[in-house]
């Protein structure tokens, strides 16, 4: 297997799945000739050509809309947001006509759209290009949601969302694009969507995150003197419930990380999971530790915005701590 970066096997997955599928193409701003900001799309012009490698005016809701037609008239589209908060202006197409599509043919049709983009912060970038908009696809009944953490799933989880015969948000987390490196398969390789990966097993306490918060939550079991499992959900939606209870059931404990603000993030909905089917299991109250009900700040202070590794290992132990 080839070490790569998490960008590297995104680009290597679009690379696979454009060759396997004819009917696969990508369309953006900048991802032909540019080769995407971050890369992400390098080569596929050269490749695939014009027609299977479109550049797009800079128009989000123009780029999701067009990918409605395609997708209706046979093609399996993968789009790219450029950057997180700039895919605000699509919601209108993603909640009224992508969402609803299977539902409104009576099963009739399938919408295998993919929808990609960098998110979250770290990376001392402007505003508008650091959100961690996770929660608004997973409210929109109709669309999957996945977040990689590794290379291997970035390649395997955008794999499984281009062969999906439903709409699939992959969110990539930007701070690790170029930091984050391991192994990859090569060729075809394709992770499951629904399928939650035990990153480190301990006996004590579970961390539970997704994407970059993944990493966070490894460095503070480290530094942790206790038996620490770290959970990578992977999947937003579905969500692997199964795992969650097995490993708040076998630790008792949990923590939950996530990097968007803290009022209705989807770490409430994993408390509310764990309150209604695992309260038998627990030994303590369920905590958060998550970004702040504010507008994402600018670079001189999102550190203090982030969870940190001290955060963590802060919410950890109080709540070993607690009985």
């Amino acid at each position: 297997m080839r070490e790569l970066t998490l960008v590297e096997a995104v680009n290597d997955a679009l690379h696979v799945e454009l060759e396997r599928d004819g009917s696969v193409l990508v369309l953006g701003e900048d991802v032909g000739r540019a080769g995407g900001v971050f890369r992400a799309t390098a080569g596929l012009l050269d490749r695939f050509g014009p027609d299977r490698c479109v550049d797009t005016p800079l128009a989000e809701a123009g780029i999701l809309g067009t990918a409605v037609g395609l997708c209706m008239a046979g093609w399996r589209p993968v789009c790219e947001m450029q950057y997180d908060a700039f895919s605000y202006p699509c919601l209108d197409q993603l909640i009224t006509h992508v969402g609803r599509y299977r539902w409104r043919t009576g099963g009739g049709m399938d919408f295998p759209i993919t929808i990609r983009m960098p998110y979250g912060g770290g990376v001392r970038a402007p505003e508008l290009h650091d959100d961690s908009p996770e929660t608004y696809y997973v409210h929109t009944p109709g669309v999957k949601v996945a977040i990689p953490a590794t290379p291997a799933d970035a390649k395997g989880l955008l794999a499984a969302a281009v062969r999906d015969p439903d709409p699939v948000v992959v969110l990539e987390p930007k701070l690790v694009y170029r930091t984050a490196r391991g192994e990859v398969p090569e060729g075809e390789y394709v992770v499951q969507l629904g399928q939650a990966r035990l990153a480190r097993e301990g006996s004590d306490l579970t961390l539970v995150a997704y994407g970059a918060m993944v990493g966070v939550a490894e460095r503070a079991a480290d530094v942790l003197e206790a038996s620490v499992e770290v959970l990578d959900l992977r999947t937003l939606k579905p969500l692997d419930e199964e795992a969650l209870l097995a490993s708040a059931a076998k630790t008792g404990r949990v923590v939950l990380v996530q990097e968007a603000p803290r009022t209705c993030g989807y770490a409430a909905e994993l408390a509310a999971v764990l309150a209604e089917k695992a309260i038998l299991d627990l030994r303590g109250p369920v905590l958060r530790v998550t970004g702040y009900d504010v507008p994402y700040p600018y670079w001189a202070i999102e550190d203090a915005y982030m969870p940190s590794v001290a955060r963590v290992v802060d919410a950890a132990r109080r709540l070993l701590a607690f009985a």
